[in-house]
């Protein structure tokens, strides 16, 4: 037996803590579900309500931000997991199971128009949080932004594709780093999930849907978690309802009080600058996923996170350098693996 499987049988039988309104049908099992791109692992308990248990090893997982972010997040209105019991030393968790139905199945099957205003209110409720002293959480800073950036050269360019940058090269992604970073600090700053997309939103039995996922939320640029949602990596929208919708959403931000009205055209460069300093971190993160982690699923959704990047690069002047790189030198490399697809068509759907 484990050592989580012994601690949640000690919870059962009440040893440390009961469980009081939760109920297990017959001996205490754990049956493993599919876990995230982190070292988490979950299990499945036979309770009535649904629970979970968690194994999130503290070497390389912060329960006690995952503990503190949710209990910040369920007082200011957010549908997150309630949080059962806790051994933060050993990173063993029991949490509410918020359902088995995420977003990404349902909006292929039901559509995005309710699904996705469901979204944009828990979103705009996020926002509306104000920081508090029992939940600290970092500043997305110039010095963050850009460490995430470097993901990209080095695993993504440099361990994945084998390219090698000359000094030309590494002048260019600096400057296109140092733009990216001044832009997402100039946005009103707000709460930030930092992962809000169809893979860590639950489906519920009510309107609201479940969060999940949100253990390193930052203080940072209001676009974040709208792009995010929007410029999923998982599925792709037409331009012309992107554009609707995160427009439809600065509105409402405006109307809030979370930023003063600006122009659409500006809040849109945010919203693809975003976007794209996103998008260039993900890739490296896929790639270090497959090479360091043995995590090969991710490999797939290269090609649209490809198309995110060279599709904005091509519509602002100041990144057409990168975009013509990308295709150059980087392109030809992805085009040799089994897994890849053309990327100018990644995420079209008959």
């Amino acid at each position: 037996m484990t050592a989580l499987s012994q601690w949640v049988e000690q919870i059962a039988a009440g040893t440390e803590q009961g469980l009081q309104d939760w109920v297990f049908d017959g001996e205490v099992e754990l049956k493993p579900i599919n876990g995230d791109a982190g070292f988490r692992r979950y299990f499945r308990l036979n309770t009535s309500p649904a629970l979970l248990a968690v194994d999130a090893p503290p070497e390389t997982e912060d329960s006690e931000a995952f503990v503190s972010i949710a209990n910040f997040l369920r007082v200011n209105g957010v549908h997150t997991p309630n949080i059962v019991a806790a051994d933060l030393e050993r990173g063993f968790l029991i949490i509410e199971d918020l359902g088995r139905e995420m977003y990404l199945p349902a909006l292929l099957n039901d559509g995005p128009e309710l699904l996705y205003g469901e979204a944009m209110m828990i979103l705009l409720r996020m926002q509306q949080a104000s920081p508090s002293p029992d939940c600290v959480v970092p500043y997305y800073d110039n010095a963050k932004l850009l460490s995430e950036m470097e993901l990209f050269p080095e695993w993504f360019v440099g361990e994945m594709l084998g390219v090698e940058l000359n000094t030309d090269d590494r002048l260019m992604i600096d400057e296109a780093f140092t733009l990216l970073s001044a832009t997402a600090l100039e946005q009103p700053q707000v709460f930030v999930h930092r992962d809000f997309h169809s893979r860590n939103l639950v489906v519920t039995d009510g309107s609201a849907p479940g969060v999940i996922d949100f253990q390193d939320a930052v203080w940072g640029p209001i676009t974040y978690d709208l792009v995010s949602m929007f410029k999923d990596c998982y599925i792709r929208w037409p331009r012309d309802q992107l554009e609707h919708w995160a427009g439809a959403y600065g509105d409402m931000a405006v109307d809030a009080g979370l930023m003063p009205a600006i122009s659409k055209e500006q809040f849109i460069r945010w919203f693809d600058l975003m976007g794209l300093q996103r998008h260039l971190k993900v890739l490296g993160i896929f790639a270090r996923l497959s090479l360091r982690d043995h995590k090969a699923g991710y490999l797939q959704d290269i090609p649209l996170v490809t198309r995110y990047v060279i599709e904005v690069c091509e519509r602002y002047d100041e990144f057409q350098a990168l975009a013509d790189w990308f295709k150059r030198r980087l392109l030809p490399g992805l085009a040799k693996f089994d897994w890849y697809s053309e990327y100018s068509t990644a995420g079209d759907r008959v």
